[in-house]
């Protein structure tokens, strides 16, 4: 398994957030690591996958699909546009600004989704099949604490 040190259980902390943030980070640094050579990290991926799902979406509609707030979105959404992978554009209504990729955003987000599969397929061999829907199932009900 690429790139995993088997450093495997690591002392918890008595804090339930606080193992989950640990957790969550060390999987967020697993999949910017993977997808490097594409130039985007994870939630970037993430944010150029929802853009081309949703063909120009809003800003209140790309925060809500992120549950973020707005102010968040812009911070992020702001190097994709530097860097050219997507085009802040306005809406039909002047209040209305949209997000719309470039053929540099989905050139990147090609390259990034092959080095996803890699990551996915990674986690899944080193979860194994049970641990891995389990998980699923836990972070679903987590999330759900929060409607």
């Amino acid at each position: 398994m690429k790139d995993i040190v088997k450093l495997y259980p690591k002392p918890s902390s008595p804090c339930n957030c606080m193992n989950i943030r640990r957790a969550s980070r060390a999987v967020t640094q697993f999949y910017d690591a993977t997808l490097q050579p594409s130039g985007l990290t994870i939630t970037q991926m993430g944010l150029l996958k929802v853009i081309d799902a949703l063909s120009a979406p809003s800003m209140s509609d790309l925060a809500a699909a992120f549950r973020i707030d707005r102010t968040t979105l812009n911070r992020n959404l702001k190097p994709l546009a530097e860097g050219g992978y997507l085009q802040l554009q306005r809406g039909q209504d002047a209040r209305r600004r949209e997000a719309v990729l470039t053929s540099s955003g989905r050139q990147a987000l090609r390259e990034a989704q092959r080095l996803w599969n890699e990551a996915q397929q990674t986690m899944a061999d080193y979860l194994g099949k049970d641990d891995l829907q389990q998980l699923k199932s836990i972070l679903s009900k987590l999330e759900a604490m929060v409607p």
